[in-house]
């Protein structure tokens, strides 16, 4: 690894050089503030370089994590090499632009210089004047970090409460939604600019056939495959699905009404904390559809209000970790009725492709395999492989590398997702073009880069491990006696769980993956091993505890049964 050694000091001798002090420097720049001035990877970089040019510091390596967020620790792979390469000790200081770069959550932050303290590792924040090697700086420094997070929790208050305003104004908030475009406009009463929405007469054609459709009486399915068919797009140019059918029949937004804060603390519970009374005002936009069709669409709505035919997604544990063999979407339950020929009914489950569940026969083919035999046939096999001594050791030779193809699975892995995270990078780069030549506004851009991002950050919280492990060249050797407790103790932890939804929350800890044939069958139960499964699995602070420490590097590795 390149030490910067020649650049910053070329007339030093030997013992100067090795009297220097590796400075490790950290610059992070999150996808909205790309677009602000001041906040550049590239400039924070360069007055990092000034200050260490100035005191004489040699410069081991620079991390940069770029246009991700730092609200948590977790999904930043410059990050987390950095916190690796302090368990080996391998630089003096960590410098920092800013404190928040690091982490905008006190805790995280001194958990992370706490770690750097153990290692003598000292921190600093340039423009904060902050470092941690001396005990007034550490106070100075844990005070300024919690009034940090309390100005950044008040600030967010403060924009709820203006975005809480607008809306009562009956100012849109959102993001994009089919059917307009967003526009920005100067504001009244500031020099910021606000959100309009614009009838984007294209699109609001679609949202017209769709309100056409339910009100004829076709249901979500059936718009979907008419929908797919015909060759109409969502917003973002990709196929309907049935959730956003139902999403789009659901929003007054189309009758010209502004609905606001529908789901509470949206960061942290998305899914529940549902606002039983939301913002509803009048909008100041245009309307897609008539007053009467909304409420028509609304009263079929109530007649099909019913409970639908499902059961609690728990009962059904293979959901998603089993992969459809023709598209490789998640498969999902489905069920048939068949008629007996004394006229009582039978209902068969299924899992099913949940592409074509969700998107129709244009998208895939249902592809099902019957709940009961899939879900025996999984345990079983990890039964099986839990009590044979011999199949666990041909497991631990191959994770040891004795087999020549035992990697094989981890290098598609990698090679499938890096393809991923470049298309991604690829359509970030061309948003960040368009906005700078002047093509599309900031509010589009900031819209755009967030949803690629999150999409980036779920992939990079995948490959992370992976990159780890194959950068290394293997992995700690793991020994026998880690996968045969794993496999037991997943099998115990199985039998003994209260709940379905905690047996299917155990399997998804183990399965990677569960790939089928076209012939319906189960080809491959793909087991993931890594530290999140042996923290789980094994005792701690036994023998193994270290495979599985906070700070330890992170691995992953799959081997199928």
């Amino acid at each position: 690894m390149q030490s910067y050694v020649e650049q910053l000091s070329p007339h030093r001798d030997n013992v100067q050089v090795e009297q220097q002090k590796k400075v490790a420097i950290y610059a992070r720049v999150s996808t909205t503030e790309q677009a602000e001035v001041g906040y550049s990877i590239d400039e924070q970089v360069r007055t990092l370089r000034g200050l260490c040019e100035r005191e004489g510091y040699v410069i081991y390596n620079e991390y940069v994590d770029r246009g991700i967020s730092g609200k948590n620790i977790t999904g930043r792979p410059a990050l987390q090499q950095l916190l690796n390469d302090a368990q080996n000790k391998e630089f003096d200081i960590v410098l920092v632009w800013k404190m928040n770069r690091f982490s905008r959550k006190s805790l995280d932050l001194l958990t992370i210089v706490e770690m750097l303290q153990k290692k003598q590792i000292g921190f600093r924040s340039i423009t904060e004047q902050y470092e941690t090697e001396t005990p007034a700086g550490r106070l100075q420094f844990q005070m300024m970090a919690a009034i940090s997070e309390f100005e950044r929790a008040n600030i967010a208050e403060n924009v709820k409460m203006g975005m809480l305003a607008r809306a009562k104004e009956g100012s849109w908030n959102g993001g994009q939604v089919l059917g307009y475009d967003v526009v920005s406009t100067p504001s009244d009463n500031s020099k910021k600019k606000v959100s309009k929405l614009v009838v984007n007469e294209l699109e609001a054609q679609t949202v017209r056939k769709i309100f056409q459709l339910y009100t004829e009486g076709h249901g979500y399915k059936s718009i979907t495959g008419h929908l797919n068919q015909g060759g109409y797009r969502t917003k973002r140019n990709k196929e309907f699905s049935i959730t956003a059918i139902k999403t789009i029949v659901t929003n007054p937004v189309y009758k010209g009404v502004i609905r606001y804060n529908v789901r509470r603390d949206w960061n942290e519970k998305r899914r529940n904390n549902i606002n039983p009374h939301p913002i509803m005002e009048k909008g100041q936009h245009k309307a897609i559809i008539s007053e009467e069709v909304w409420e028509k669409a609304q009263a079929i709505m109530k007649t099909r209000g019913g409970k639908p035919n499902r059961v609690h997604s728990g009962e059904f544990p293979l959901t998603g970790i089993m992969r459809c063999p023709m598209c490789g979407a998640g498969m999902v339950l489905s069920r048939t009725t068949n008629r007996k020929k004394d006229g009582t009914k039978r209902v068969i489950e299924y899992y099913a492709c949940g592409a074509w569940k969700n998107k129709g026969t244009t998208v895939c083919r249902s592809n099902g395999v019957r709940t009961d035999y899939a879900d025996e046939y999984v345990l079983k096999k990890i039964a099986n492989v839990a009590n044979n001594e011999i199949l666990i050791q041909q497991i631990v030779d191959k994770i040891n590398g004795k087999n020549q193809d035992g990697d094989a699975p981890i290098r598609q892995e990698y090679e499938s997702i890096k393809k991923s995270l470049d298309a991604i990078q690829s359509k970030k780069d061309k948003m960040l073009g368009l906005y700078e030549e002047g093509l599309i506004i900031k509010a589009d851009l900031v819209t755009r880069l967030s949803s690629l991002n999150e999409e980036k950050e779920r992939l990079t919280e995948r490959i992370t491990p992976i990159e780890k492990q194959m950068g290394q060249g293997s992995v700690k050797e793991i020994n026998f006696k880690i996968v045969a407790q794993v496999m037991k103790n997943f099998t115990a932890s199985y039998k003994e769980a209260l709940t379905r939804e905690q047996r299917k929350q155990l399997l998804h800890l183990v399965i990677k993956q569960i790939t089928i044939s076209e012939s319906r069958e189960i080809e491959s139960i793909q087991i993931q091993l890594n530290k999140e499964v042996v923290r789980h699995f094994t005792i701690q602070g036994g023998e193994n505890s270290s495979i599985s420490d906070d700070f330890s590097p992170p691995f992953s590795i799959y081997f199928n049964i």
